[in-house]
């Protein structure tokens, strides 16, 4: 008899710091392919560096906590944080190599073809030189401090991601003293690229870095010196918050207090230029605490994600992808139709962002001026600026509802935001809740509850994202509005709990984190693994953004080795390795990177002939199974779940143009069409949805 294998062993995991990493490569990829519009292929290559830099402020922050504390305990895949550490050294250098490649090579010869140049200081004309001059003279040099350093001007605070220039200054100031080095810092205050006007340049549009300014005017700064060197860098610091959530009184405020000095914490990373001298970069390393291995020299601007600012500055369409027009659902699209009218006769599904989140936001905006609805709650985690949907709440909360927001004041990087948008509400009368102490609340959800005939009746928006009308636009995700009195009293009850704070509660139809969505996510998983072994159809695909929770990995470990067919959609960080011989011969691991990022969460269980469908907000992470407060949510009607399958499930596992396939090693293989049809998920869904 075959011994069964030990599928808690560290080999048949990867690690999920590494594994996230991976993602920004097929972001980057997107960037390189010549199929993709040219001002898309800038914006992805943004995309790729301003999520590295999270993962820097982030997960590797983290990783040096544990190092700096000596918790050297080992994840699932059994390498320790400084193995870990190494390893995304050499993978980040890889990455960054690529990406400074990738522009000054591809990206800035072709923009220059289409008349967008980026222009070197040393290809300036007289006339550009003169004008950049006077704007630097006007616009940049009042607004500098230059600092020279010596003990009585200490080296100064810098910022997280600003833009600073270390320059060497030679000759003798109004004291005698001689030799010097100064630090410029950049305001945030500055554009980081400068459009020159049409009438200095030789057609089409001329940029130049601020950066470029910085180094070619630092004579200017320091007047009487003479510049030896000017060389630009930017530290990256420790951005996660850390507030004990159970020693203080009022959760905003102790936020507020910690906001303040995010921009100077701990330095994680420290990026110079190329041809920086050892002996600044000593310096810079010695004043941030920091070591070889966090130094990071760029072939390029330091701030290359700030390139940016042309995609929105030129009104080039030719150089974007098509202008999308979500469509209304059809049983919206009526002029003057009733939301409520529309979800009383059926559960509706919203594809987004194929689909108009604006049905979300007339769902809210009728709610807010019906006379018939008594009560709304809501949970928001991002929503953007100018929301309509917090106009909408301020609406009906100041013509007399009861409504209850819980806002999420730990969402990362909108912290500050958040904090605005609960003061707001809560000005216009709004209920304002912050979550639960210990656990972010990242669960979306809207309830209306209205008088109809004598009786009270509810109606769910449940969702796999965010409340945020700009992000609805750019991301996948799925939502629905129903009517069911079963799902629409669980919401209820998740609401109850959020706001008073009560026992678990029991659902009928809604499994929430972190009480039941992870035990009955292990359940369905060994249900698929008896079917298996009973000879019933087994088969489980769920399209997810991250999986890394080591017992989910393991169930479906052994689910493979029972003989059920497992799919794996995921975009991001995936740690289950496929593939292996004995042990996951039969998953198979995808991830689909196109013109949107896919956010939409859909768990579907074979289930021995009677196949079940869930939409969540959850990720099969430990963070959002145990840690988060999340909900997912059936659907029931048998058309909208066969609906979702097609278009969710089985369209992304036909992509073969804009799928990768994961190996076992956890390196990621773009999918050929080879002789078969090309195929695009996204494609797919914009040709049968968008208008």
């Amino acid at each position: 008899m075959t011994q069964a294998p030990d599928l808690s062993t560290p080999e048949l995991y990867l690690n999920r710091e590494l594994a996230a990493l991976e993602f920004n490569f097929r972001v980057l990829a997107q960037a390189r392919d010549p199929a993709v519009p040219l001002l898309e292929r800038v914006r992805y290559l943004c995309i790729s560096t301003t999520n590295l830099d999270e993962f820097f402020e982030v997960r590797v922050a983290i990783l040096k906590q544990h190092v700096t504390f000596g918790d050297a305990r080992p994840g699932p895949d059994g390498l320790p944080p400084t193995e870990v550490l190494a390893r995304i050294r050499e993978r980040a250098l890889e990455l960054v190599q690529a990406q400074y490649a990738l522009w000054s090579r591809e990206l800035q010869p072709a923009l220059a073809a289409e008349g967008i140049r980026f222009l070197a200081r040393d290809k300036w004309t007289v006339k550009q030189k003169r004008w950049l001059q006077g704007y630097f003279q006007n616009e940049i040099l009042p607004v500098l401090s230059p600092l020279g350093l010596d003990p009585a001007h200490p080296f100064p605070r810098i910022l997280n991601k600003s833009l600073n220039i270390a320059v060497v200054l030679e000759g003798r100031d109004a004291f005698g003293r001689e030799g010097h080095i100064a630090l410029v810092r950049a305001p945030r205050s500055l554009p980081r690229i400068i459009r020159l006007p049409a009438e200095v340049g030789e057609g089409g549009c001329d940029f130049v870095f601020l950066s470029g300014l910085l180094n070619h005017f630092a004579d200017e700064m320091f007047p009487g010196f003479r510049v030896k060197g000017a060389y630009q860098f930017r530290v990256t610091r420790n951005s996660e918050l850390v507030v004990e959530e159970e020693e203080v009184e009022n959760l905003a405020s102790a936020l507020s207090e910690e906001l303040v000095g995010r921009g100077y914490a701990r330095p994680v990373r420290l990026e110079i230029a190329e041809n920086c001298p050892k002996a600044i970069a000593d310096m810079l390393m010695a004043n941030f605490e920091l070591e070889e291995q966090d130094i990071y020299r760029c072939a390029g601007p330091v701030n290359i994600n700030r390139v940016i600012a042309i995609y929105d500055q030129l009104d080039r369409p030719d150089l974007k992808y098509p202008k999308l027009t979500p469509r209304m659902p059809p049983a919206l699209a009526a002029e003057g139709a009733s939301v409520f009218d529309a979800i009383a006769q059926r559960d509706i599904l919203l594809h987004h962002p194929y689909e108009s989140f604006g049905a979300v936001v007339e769902m809210l905006r009728q709610a807010s001026q019906d006379p018939n609805v008594l009560a709304i709650k809501q949970t928001l985690y991002r929503v953007g600026q100018d929301s309509p949907l917090v106009g909408c709440l301020v609406d009906a909360a100041r013509a007399g509802k009861d409504v209850t927001v819980v806002v999420e004041l730990r969402a990362r990087f909108d912290e500050e935001a958040n904090i605005k948008l609960a003061n707001r509400l809560q000005e216009a009368g709004v209920q304002v809740v912050y979550g639960v102490v210990g656990y972010k609340t990242h669960a979306k959800m809207l309830l209306v509850v209205r008088r109809e005939g004598g009786a009270l009746r509810r109606y769910a928006h449940l969702s796999t994202g965010n409340y945020h009308q700009i992000t609805s636009r750019q991301y996948t995700d799925l939502g629905l509005m129903t009517a069911n009195a079963e799902i629409a009293e669980d919401v209820h009850k998740v609401f109850q709990q959020l706001s008073g704070l009560g026992p678990v509660i029991r659902l009928k139809r809604l499994l929430q984190s972190p009480f039941t969505l992870h035990r009955e996510l292990m359940a369905k998983i060994e249900r698929e693994t008896r079917h298996a072994l009973a000879g019933r159809p087994a088969r489980i695909i769920a399209k997810i953004n991250a999986l890394n929770e080591a017992s989910v990995v393991e169930a479906l470990y052994r689910a493979s080795c029972a003989g059920v067919e497992i799919d794996l959609i995921v975009r991001g960080a995936c740690t289950l390795r496929p593939g292996l011989a004995g042990v996951s011969e039969r998953i198979r691991v995808r991830s689909v990177v196109g013109r949107f990022l896919e956010h939409s969460r859909v768990y579907w269980f074979a289930n021995g002939g009677e196949p079940e469908l869930y939409c969540a907000s959850a990720d099969w992470m430990e963070r959002n199974l145990l840690r988060r407060i999340e909900v997912c949510f059936p659907i029931l009607d048998a058309e909208l779940a066969q609906r979702v399958y097609d278009e969710a499930l089985a369209n992304y596992l036909a992509d073969n143009s804009q799928a990768w396939a994961l190996d076992a090693g956890g390196r990621y293989t773009r999918i050929e069409p080879g002789e078969a049809m090309p195929h695009s998920a996204q494609q797919a869904l914009l040709a049968k949805l968008a208008g």
